[in-house]
């Protein structure tokens, strides 16, 4: 006689970038083991295959892929389908701003956290009187090198031109339109690098602006008495 199958309960959610509800369950023992192996060996093509499998099957929806999603709709993901596995809070430890050195466990509901936007925040850079840029978001790859991928001392402007090139959607007028999956990164850097200081920092403003995780909590120091209110940004938070 087989073994008895364990139910497994479904959960759903609002993707943050289009509005669209899905359904999904959390990870199983085996799925846990596949991210834990992947990110023990430290190769980024493992664990971006991993999460892509992980993620793919807790997803239940139908047509929802996974490295098509922007950034901030995977890390929202991540941390409902990876804390439901566990119980419907994360409990982490939260360094007391006053004196930035005492502990304090706080417990947050999952339910509570939130993508944040900013008012403003708009994906069309308009270059010059008749030139504009469509952005799309950072997707896969970045939510990898964000919560994986150990901090490189030598990444600067050349990281921040190839994230700028690898979000751009397309290039327009009133006249004409020039998608950006039709020509190469080496065409795509070289328009980037025609911009002016301006220009770049509207694309760069896109980037700071827009949609992240973030929740906001209040810890009291224990030693100190003193309340003070912390801001949470990005899945590796609530993970500590």
């Amino acid at each position: 006689m087989p073994l008895p199958k364990i139910s497994t309960p479904t959960y759903e959610l609002t993707l943050p970038s289009t509005g669209k509800k899905i359904k999904y369950r959390p990870f199983l023992v085996r799925e846990e083991k596949i991210l834990i192996m992947a990110m023990e060996s430290e190769n980024m093509k493992d664990i971006t295959s991993s999460i892509v499998q992980i993620l793919s099957d807790c997803i239940l929806t139908e047509n929802v892929k996974v490295e098509s999603l922007a950034t901030f709709d995977i890390e929202y993901l991540f941390l409902n389908v990876r804390a439901r596995s566990v119980g419907e809070t994360v409990d982490i430890n939260v360094v007391c701003p006053d004196d930035e050195e005492t502990q304090v466990e706080v417990s947050i509901d999952i339910d509570s956290i939130r993508i944040q936007k900013t008012r403003g925040h708009k994906n069309i850079i308009k270059l010059d009187d008749s030139l504009s840029m469509k952005l799309r978001y950072p997707a896969l790859d970045q939510f990898v090198e964000n919560n994986f991928e150990a901090a490189d001392a030598g990444s600067g402007v050349g990281e921040s031109l190839a994230m700028i090139t690898s979000c751009i959607d397309m290039i327009y007028n009133e006249e004409e339109s020039w998608e950006a999956s039709d020509y190469s990164k080496d065409e795509l850097d070289e328009f980037v690098e025609q911009m002016n200081t301006k220009q770049f920092k509207q694309i760069e403003k896109f980037f700071t602006t827009m949609p992240k995780l973030s929740h906001t909590i209040k810890v009291r120091n224990p030693n100190t008495k003193v309340e003070s209110e912390v801001i949470l940004e990005g899945l590796a938070s609530f993970f500590s």
